[in-house]
């Protein structure tokens, strides 16, 4: 989850005080039955904006003339330019003042839906929700005073993406379809050669990387198995593919593509290898074979889930690695959660290195790799391999 701090909240708190005082002399609000307005608010990481996207789904199918929108970060909003779900998305960044005058521009919504931070829930109340609904269990209680409607977290293990959804009343949503999101506009692309397929080195965290070394072994094993390899990275990220390829042998995109281009690369490809990360997150979306490496992340909370199990999506991981214990997400504390954020430097005794990710060999790896491709087009069912199983 991004630092959401800015100059738009010094605005925000006033303006949804303002409305409170204003709700509590009308009297005792009450929850809509029919919104004609839905807003999720948000200011997500790509990975977590993306899993979102059952959410989106149900409020669809169980308000199908409602107009839904979603607040976004702005470079995310090239993705949603086809409405997926008919949701518009409302580009707003807590830094930019002028990206919350244009949220105060739109009217007023009926249901307000806040999935991740509750701080969240005072920019609802600010643009006038009549409804908030968000998750109990916030880090600070004032992230909760405007929130109408808390809801528990699920007791059991369940995908985040699933339960999110689970903030809107009724049946899960239907099973995600390549057809449900239409693929973006965007700039054309120097593609490369056909078969191909994407390694995608970038990850958020460092904690998230693998070594150099070890792509540069799977790479030669694609390249045996008859495919081109493309490298890929995030924006800054250029270095990490200079790590994989020195010699420059390989067609490489360091960080120079939209989400939209991105989006139109793997639509091509035969297979994406990535972290735990966005891009492995948009490899279901666009529909491709998809690899993702999880170390310090939660194979259950970011996976698949239910309503991805028609993707051909594969979760790598090396299941009850010790030291994935912390048991917190969007600054709750949950239970059942078993993932790691100690990253080198932010406090004494954290990890130097991911032991997690190097426990992921170059041999499990190119394996499942392997497979994956042999199996997608004839069997594209979600798997879920836990290395020793």
């Amino acid at each position: 989850m991004k630092n959401s701090r800015g100059p738009s909240r010094r605005l925000v708190l006033p303006l949804a005080a303002g409305r409170m005082v204003v709700d509590a002399i009308g009297g005792r609000r009450t929850a809509p039955d029919a919104p004609e307005r839905v807003m999720v608010a948000h200011d997500l990481l790509l990975g977590d904006t993306i899993m979102l996207t059952p959410l989106l789904a149900k409020c669809r199918e169980r308000w199908p003339s409602a107009d839904i929108v979603m607040t976004c970060p702005p470079a995310y909003c090239g993705l949603y330019a086809m409405r997926p779900y008919g949701v518009r998305v409302l580009p707003y960044d807590p830094r930019d003042v002028r990206s919350l005058q244009r949220l105060r521009a739109e009217a007023a919504v009926a249901l307000a839906i806040v999935p991740g931070d509750n701080r969240y829930s005072w920019l609802a109340r600010a643009l006038g929700a009549k409804w908030v609904v968000g998750f109990s269990g916030a880090d600070a209680p004032y992230k909760d005073w405007p929130i109408d409607e808390l809801r528990s977290y699920p007791d059991v293990p369940t995908a985040w993406a699933d339960l999110v959804a689970g903030l809107v009343d009724g049946p899960p949503p239907a099973p995600y379809r390549r057809s449900d999101w239409p693929a973006p506009p965007a700039d054309p692309i120097d593609a490369p050669a056909e078969p191909y397929c994407v390694i995608h080195a970038g990850a958020s965290s460092p904690l998230k990387r693998w070594p150099a070394g070890r792509w540069s072994a799977v790479a030669r094993r694609l390249e045996r198995a008859g495919l081109r390899v493309v490298l890929s990275a995030g924006p800054g990220e250029a270095q990490l593919l200079d790590e994989i390829d020195p010699a420059l042998e390989l067609p490489r995109f360091g960080g120079n593509l939209s989400l939209a281009q991105m989006w139109h690369l793997l639509e091509r490809a035969e297979l994406l290898i990535a972290p735990d990360t966005g891009i492995a997150h948009l490899g279901r979306l666009v529909g491709v074979p998809t690899l993702a490496l999880f170390g310090p992340g939660s194979a259950v909370l970011c996976g698949a889930g239910d309503f991805w199990r028609d993707s051909p999506f594969t979760a790598l991981t090396i299941p009850d690695f010790p030291c994935r214990d912390q048991t917190v997400t969007m600054r709750r504390e949950i239970h059942w959660i078993r993932r790691c954020e100690r990253f080198q430097g932010t406090a004494p005794g954290q990890c130097p290195e991911a032991l997690c990710m190097l426990a992921l060999t170059t041999d499990l790896v190119s394996d499942a790799a392997v497979r994956l491709l042999s199996t997608a087009r004839t069997a594209p069912d979600r798997h879920l391999l836990q290395a020793g199983a």
